[in-house]
Order: structure tokens, then sequence, then C-alpha cells
């Protein structure tokens, strides 16, 4: 099922401000992550619930607190969704979705694949994004209407044909969904495909945007992961599924985003459980 294209009457929002503001506290959260990385040693990590691939670390606090309290100075009207902190004001036209550091496993193990994501919702449609991966100096932003970059670079997805055309970034949230993973990697490999997995969602859908990977299946992803991603997507030409249908923007869904001219090959691997609710 493909996300709808609908549009949001723009006309009263204040884009600009907000676009401006996600990509300097996404910059902003990012240099001062990357100084807790370099001491990482020193942090306390804890594990949420049974999961132990799901990590939190005093630096995601601090981060989503910094970047939420930032949000409400300059747009109090503003709803918000944060890994760390949960959901306010759900109602109002334009909702921020943050996840301070995507990639915790990563960035607690010295592995440089996590990133700053910050997107927003108007009217329920991802409008505006920021991913900022400090490791590598790139600000992934894009904005609706407005195209996809990396800093200062325009992007566009890939020109695939064909799964065989280039890599697959792929990745399964360990209780659910992980039944139709392996399947899924079957079918790619017999199709000639090759996939890679980095631990950062919000990176690997950027990487789509930017056309260093033909597509990304994650057999359930929450939506502070990937609604930046999803703008960055859209705005680079790419396809990405109805993921924020049901109650995805605070449980998730599957997900699948992808260039254009692989995307109904994914989709048809992946099979029905793309669409379950």
């Amino acid at each position: 099922m493909q996300e709808s294209s609908r549009t949001p009457d723009l006309s009263q929002i204040d884009l600009d401000g907000r676009y401006k503001l996600a990509q300097d506290l996404a910059l902003q959260a990012a240099r001062e992550g990357m100084h807790h990385y370099r001491e990482r040693s020193q942090l306390t990590v804890e594990h949420k619930g049974e999961d132990l691939q799901d990590v939190v670390s005093f630096v995601d606090r601090r981060l989503e607190e910094l970047i939420r309290k930032a949000l409400q100075q300059d747009f109090p009207e503003d709803g918000f969704v944060g890994e760390e902190s949960g959901s306010a004001r759900l109602d109002a036209r334009c909702v921020w979705v943050v996840d301070p550091i995507d990639g915790t496993a990563c960035f607690v193990n010295g592995l440089h694949a996590w990133c700053v994501s910050i997107g927003m919702l108007v009217d329920g449609v991802p409008c505006l994004g920021v991913i900022a991966d400090p490791n590598h100096d790139e600000l992934f932003h894009a904005c609706t209407g407005r195209g996809a970059f990396v800093n200062q670079t325009p992007l566009s997805v890939s020109q695939a044909t064909n799964v065989n055309d280039g890599l697959t970034g792929v990745g399964t949230f360990h209780p659910q969904g992980k039944e139709h993973f392996l399947p899924f990697l079957q079918k790619l490999l017999d199709h000639g495909g090759m996939f890679t997995r980095n631990g950062s969602g919000a990176l690997t859908t950027a990487y789509v945007a930017a056309g260093r990977l033909i597509g990304y299946y994650e057999t359930h992803l929450k939506s502070w992961d990937c609604l930046a991603g999803l703008v960055l997507v859209a705005e680079a030409g790419g396809r990405r599924n109805n993921f924020l249908r049901g109650d995805g923007l605070l449980h998730g869904n599957p997900f699948l985003v992808a260039a254009p001219g692989v995307y109904d090959d994914l989709a048809e691997m992946i099979g029905p459980s793309l669409d379950q609710d």
C-alpha cells in the first residue's frame, strides 16, 4: 500500500521558521552527542523492558529534553512525540517526532552509525525532516516541495530497476515481525540482491534518499526512527509504504522505502505483512 500523497494546507504554518529551527537543533544536539560519544565509557546504560537490543543512555534523555524545550519555547502550540519522553498535544496541527539518538546501541558500543533525527507532521502528513550525523559531518534535510539535501547537495534516489543493481538496507525489531525477516532475505538473495544493516533506521532511510541504497525494509519500525526520513525519501523521488496507517505514529508499523524502479519488487518479496495493521 502506497502512502497517501495528500498535501496539507501550509499557508498558515511558519514552515521556514520550523525548518531552520529543526536544522539548528539537530546540529546542536549532534555536537553535544559527539562530546558524550567520545567519553562513552563513563555513560550509564539501561535496557528497556525485556528487549536487550533496546538500550537507552543518559545522553538520549538529555538531548531529547534540549530539543523538546527549544521547540516548546519557539512553537508552544505544537505537539510532540519523543522516544524517551512520550507524546503531548497530538491534536495540534504541527507535531514534532524526535529521536535524540537513533542507533543508541551503536552509540554505546563505539560504532559510527547513530544520528539525531527530527521530523514534523502537519495535519498528520510528514512535511519536514532533519537528520544530523556528526560522525560524517552530514546534515540530511528536507521540506515538502523544496527538495532533499545532504548539507547543500541535492539528493535523488537510485535509478536502479533491479534488486541486484545495489544494496538494500534491512532490519528487524526483535519482539515483532522477526518471522518475516529471514523469508525476505531468502527471496532477496534468490533474486541476486545483497543487503546491509547499520543499526540506525534514520540513517538507513536517509541513505535511500541519497541513492546510496536502493531500498530499506524493516519488519517493524517506530515513527521516531523514520519520520524525518520519510520526508527525505519523498522529496528525493522515492516511494514509501503507508507507514502511519492505524496507530503507526505511536506504535509503529512494517516499513519500506525504495527507489521507484525496485519498490514493487521489494514489496512483493515482503508480502502481505507489509500492510498488516
